[in-house]
């Protein structure tokens, strides 16, 4: 009886082209997980962006219908006939006096100041700085720098709207220089650069546009500066 013998069958194993077409697909794989990371990353940075951006809009137009809305009629300067000046404007800055918000409002009424500036980048922002006046009447003392409010403004313009009369509606002024009142209205509008909008801010003035400052109101806000 005759006995076959047979050789086992080679394992076979991979060529080099095979090697490197695995290779190739796993960099194209990971080449679009990383692609995916990216995007993700981009789009969450994109939205924590975005709630800032909006989150910074919301808390200046707070602040400034506030504070505009506490404007008083105390005299910030005098023209050349001796005539108190209460409000002054234009179109790129204004100013007023009105007492800062929690525990800064026990200095008492403040010099406040808003000024669009030139931000160095090609836009704008919108800065507000404030000041002691002190009782004595001597010059208002700045307290600190200005606080960025708005930044990466595009353009923007601050308007007036006179008090109304008995005959007619008050009208819309790019300039406010009328030693007797108070503009009514303040309009702030702005263009944002991106994708944010600013809505237009009408805010009111609270204080009777005719209003001078009584010496009842003067002893009042002199005690209101001492306070502690």
């Amino acid at each position: 009886m005759s006995r076959c013998l047979r050789s086992p069958a080679k394992a076979r194993g991979f060529t080099l082209l095979e090697v490197l077409g695995a290779l190739a697909l796993l960099a194209l794989l990971l080449a679009g997980v990383y692609s995916g990371v990216l995007t993700a990353t981009h789009a969450v940075r994109s939205g924590e962006a975005a709630i800032q951006r909006l989150d910074e809009v919301r808390s200046a137009q707070q602040f400034l219908r506030r504070e505009l809305a506490q404007a008083r009629a105390v005299p910030l300067a005098r023209n050349a006939k001796g005539d108190p000046i209460y409000f002054t404007g234009d179109a790129r800055e204004l100013r007023f006096v009105a007492p800062l918000p929690g525990y800064l409002g026990r200095l008492g009424p403040q010099l406040q100041q808003l000024k669009l500036v030139p931000n160095g980048r090609g836009g704008s922002r919108l800065e507000a700085s404030f000041a002691l006046m002190p009782p004595d009447g001597s010059a208002p003392h700045a307290l600190g720098e200005p606080e960025v409010l708005v930044d990466d403004i595009r353009d923007g313009s601050f308007s007036y709207r006179a008090p109304d009369t008995p005959q007619q509606r008050g009208d819309w002024r790019g300039q406010w220089d009328d030693a007797r009142t108070m503009p009514r209205i303040v309009r702030i509008a702005l263009r944002l650069q991106g994708n944010t909008s600013w809505p237009q801010l009408d805010a009111a003035l609270r204080v009777d546009p005719s209003a001078v400052q009584n010496p009842l109101d003067l002893l009042q806000g002199l005690q209101s500066r001492r306070t502690p």
